[in-house]
């Protein structure tokens, strides 16, 4: 957890937000003990920005990885309170996670705190609703 933490630490900095100036990093570590990184990537057009727990989640994919691999994530701001994933991302993890897999808040002040995916978003839409 503090190499994830460290790495979503680091890795703000990358975050693209000239608008709201608002970074958030994410860190996806896998079952296999590989990580994979996303931060926060705005747009003039505000609907085609995406979340740093997409952006992870989507690099992650694109290389093959799927739910069954992703161990946990850890999203990360520079505020010294709790961001939680907004609800697009909660959607998306929901799909693209295992339900158990877990879920970290972290700070600026190096707090962290630890939820399951499936506690983001009960009767969240799924396949099933389709």
């Amino acid at each position: 957890m503090k190499k994830m933490y460290e790495l979503a630490k680091e890795n703000i900095k990358n975050a693209y937000v000239p608008y709201s100036h608002f970074r958030v990093s994410a860190v996806l570590k896998l079952k296999n003990g590989e990580t994979i990184k996303g931060i926060n990537v705005e747009n003039a057009s505000y609907g085609l920005s995406n979340c740093a727990e997409r952006s992870a989640l989507f690099a992650a994919y694109s290389q093959g990885i799927k739910k069954e691999d992703i161990e946990s994530i850890l999203v990360y701001t520079d505020k010294d309170y709790f961001v939680s994933p907004c609800g697009a991302c909660r959607q998306v993890m929901s799909e693209l996670m295992e339900p158990e897999a877990k879920v970290y808040f972290a700070n600026s002040k190096g707090e962290i705190k630890e939820l399951l995916n499936k506690d983001l978003l009960p009767h969240g839409f799924s396949k099933e609703d389709l």
